[in-house]
């Protein structure tokens, strides 16, 4: 089911436009529209966000395509891309259709039972067959944060994912599927917690627990984003809702409940997800200074 609706309003391609009369050249590029993608525009009034470029490819994209990968899993209700980040289309292997820039084109079969369309001519892969492109496509890190997200919501389950890596067994893309399958977790509420957990993991460090409920002599303090209870750190991202006036009182309530507590917090905002290394490096210096005997 398409969990994000899709209209036709507000995207069309230029030379049609134009050919039907409906524009001049001058209007359209001198009026209140913009460039999706070459040769599709939009009202300037349209929101500039990752379905618009879905959007706009499904335009131009031959009947047998559809909107895959990170793309299908937006339109299925998981984080979207950005709006710089390339529209995916899977293309059946005989089809030499390219794509414009923006467009990252993905040979591969795909059956009439793993696509889903609306009545507006978009066409994008199902659940099961979006989660094994995501894996096959997209790096370890990334890959789990589309797949967490597809879990939580129920979208996808882990046994039907299990018998897809089973019936796909040998297949290109089949240890990439088993890896992001052993690394996905439903208990992730974020992409960036994703991240961070899986490049922890990745990292050679023990895998947290995502989402735990920290309690101390039966008084409940804090849920924490990941945290490795046994050495008593925690992981906890700040995304811009942190930053509100009232959040940062409240925030800086549980801190210190937590510090109290004998908890070791390590803090992160959006800047630290570019070096996810640097915030490895410091997860196993807390780690290890919790670890070593006193």
């Amino acid at each position: 089911m398409l969990l994000r609706p899709t209209t036709p309003e507000g995207v069309f391609i230029g030379s049609h436009a134009v050919a039907e009369g409906r524009l001049t050249r001058r209007q359209l590029t001198e009026g209140p529209w913009f460039r999706v993608l070459h040769g599709v525009y939009a009202d300037a009034s349209v929101p500039r966000d990752h379905l618009l470029r879905c959007r706009a490819a499904a335009l131009l994209m031959p009947p047998e395509a559809a909107l895959g990968g990170r793309s299908a899993a937006a339109l299925l209700g998981a984080p979207a891309p950005g709006w710089r980040e390339p529209v995916t289309v899977v293309v059946p292997a005989p089809v030499k259709w390219r794509g414009p820039e923006g467009v990252r084109v993905h040979r591969a079969a795909v059956g009439a039972g793993d696509v889903m369309e609306d009545g507006y001519g978009l066409r994008w892969t199902g659940p099961l067959q979006t989660v094994w492109d995501v894996a096959t496509l997209e790096t370890a890190p990334t890959a789990v944060s589309v797949v967490d997200a597809m879990l939580r919501s129920g979208l996808v389950g882990a046994a039907g994912m299990a018998d897809l890596v089973r019936r796909r067994a040998g297949r290109r893309g089949s240890r990439r599927m088993r890896r992001v399958l052993d690394l996905a977790d439903a208990r992730s509420e974020s992409p960036p917690e994703s991240l961070v957990r899986v490049a922890c993991v990745l990292g050679g460090l023990p895998a947290p627990v995502p989402q735990y409920e920290v309690a101390e002599h039966g008084r409940w303090l804090a849920r924490v984003d990941l945290a490795w209870p046994q050495q008593r750190v925690a992981v906890e991202y700040e995304g811009e809702h942190h930053f509100d006036g009232v959040q940062i009182v409240r925030d800086d309530a549980r801190l210190a409940r937590l510090t109290a507590a004998g908890w070791l917090v390590i803090r992160l905002a959006a800047h630290d997800l570019r070096d996810l290394d640097a915030v490895v490096a410091r997860v196993r210096t807390a780690l290890d200074a919790r670890s070593a005997p006193s």
